[in-house]
């Protein structure tokens, strides 16, 4: 006699955007935090360039761009400029490394379904905006180089703006703007490491391996002395920046060689996220803003100045990829997923809000400087046209995502409230302890060697 048949059961609807466990957005929540101070700054610094730039005094500004310190004998006579770029924004990476290893390590990157999201926005985040420039740009004569321009997002400048305007992002909205932010960061690193090296010295970049697997064996082995790291890690950054490789490529590298978990079996942070709590505020709040000052300082002219730069193909391109392509790429890849794995966004969540943030994702102010940069030199024409469409393409992606999310902050501050609510006092938000995630370790610590 059969058996009577089991009824068949559906598997769980995919979510998108859904909240992780509390752990998980409490650390999004802190990093987020800091990012806003450091946003609100690097704000300030690129506006007082701008403003100097374009006083009766821009000499001055120019003079101290260019004036030039560091040990010619070791080819480091830079200007301050360059070691803004090439110095400042090395730290700035570092902290993107360690974001990136924590992320792939303990974090959503390691888990397939749930990394598909942020890896296939990113990339469609990348791939649209240079397919946007290079339609401006097929007819410009050597223009093309520029493509990489609009394809970065500052995740600094899109959290400052968030609390400007005071909307109350989902945890599962904050945590998707934060890992695209990082897929964004290697994506980004791994171009300007790519295309834009013009020379290459292997005998340097053999070199740079040796403190950078020293740096690494002592990070291993649980040796933090910043006596030892910190010297080791110039020595990198000097190889580096004299192989002809970016030197910003080396604090990627550095961060990718520290553990995330610890490797005593104690509950805890990591060598990973204790470095970042001590680097990020110097990244964030002294490293980009003073990056930002001297990299946006440009002469605009006035309206007609204005108007002239963006008659640029380079600019429109620029403007373009930032506003429409960063929208279109983020926003459509987001739908191509859902559609071909069948996956529904999260309940209280619409396709409004995947747009206000592709929206905000075409903020792309400090690589999108760096960039501009590398393709067309410092202080070309094409360069102060990349700075002047830099800037009206984010403030045009800032105008338009602050429209669309503040017309949802009603709906944001609702499940803000409800992620929040902690009604037995036992410090867990209660939404978090229905979900069964209020005693998740998603940070993978506990018993594990380095990783």
């Amino acid at each position: 006699m059969d058996s009577p048949r089991q009824p068949a059961t559906d598997p769980p609807t995919r979510r998108l955007f859904e909240r992780g466990s509390f752990l998980e957005n409490s650390r999004v929540a802190a990093i987020l935090r800091a990012e806003t101070t450091g946003g609100l700054l690097l704000i300030l610094g690129a506006a007082a360039a701008i403003v100097w730039a374009n006083t009766r005094w821009s000499g001055g500004y120019d003079a101290l761009r260019d004036w030039r310190v560091g040990p010619a004998v070791l080819h480091l006579d830079l200007s301050l400029g360059t070691w803004a770029a090439d110095g400042l924004l090395a730290i700035f990476f570092f902290v993107a490394g360690l974001e990136l290893k924590r992320e792939f390590v303990a974090g959503d990157l390691r888990d397939p379904r749930r990394a598909a999201l942020p890896v296939v926005a990113a990339v469609g985040g990348m791939v649209a905006p240079a397919l946007v420039y290079l339609a401006w740009n097929l007819g410009a004569d050597g223009a093309l180089t520029g493509w990489a321009i609009p394809t970065a997002t500052d995740i600094a400048f899109a959290v400052a703006i968030l609390a400007v305007i005071s909307t109350h992002l989902p945890a599962g909205l904050r945590t998707f703007l934060l890992t695209l932010a990082v897929v964004d960061d290697l994506l980004a690193i791994t171009i300007i490491a790519i295309f834009y090296t013009d020379r290459l010295d292997l005998v340097f970049l053999g070199l740079a391996l040796v403190p950078v697997a020293i740096f690494a064996v002592l990070v291993q082995r649980r040796i933090w002395s910043g006596w030892l790291l910190v010297p080791l890690a110039l020595v990198a950054w000097a190889l580096v920046h004299e192989s002809g490789v970016h030197a910003t490529v080396a604090g990627v590298l550095l961060g990718f060689t520290v553990p995330v978990v610890r490797s005593d079996g104690e509950a805890g942070p990591g060598l990973a996220e204790h470095l970042e709590h001590v680097v990020r505020p110097i990244s964030a709040g002294f490293a980009v803003p003073v990056f930002a000052f001297f990299a946006a300082g440009v002469t605009i002219g006035g309206l007609s100045g204005l108007v002239d730069s963006l008659r640029d193909p380079v600019a429109l391109g620029i403007v373009a990829g930032l506003v429409v392509g960063k929208t279109v790429g983020i926003a459509g890849s987001t739908w191509l997923l859902a559609t071909f794995t069948r996956a529904e966004l999260d309940d209280d969540l619409s396709w409004m809000d995947v747009i206000g943030m592709a929206m905000l994702a075409g903020i792309g102010f400090t690589v999108s400087l760096l960039i501009g940069e590398l393709a067309f030199g410092a202080g070309s024409a094409h360069d102060d046209h990349v700075k002047v469409a830099v800037l009206v393409g984010s403030l045009v992606a800032t105008t338009l995502a602050t429209v669309v999310l503040r017309a949802r902050n009603r709906v944001y501050r609702r499940i803000c409230e409800l992620e929040e609510r902690d009604d037995d006092a036992d410090g867990v938000p209660d939404v978090y302890q229905r979900d069964g995630q209020g005693d998740q370790q998603r940070d993978g610590q506990g018993g594990r060697g380095p990783t």
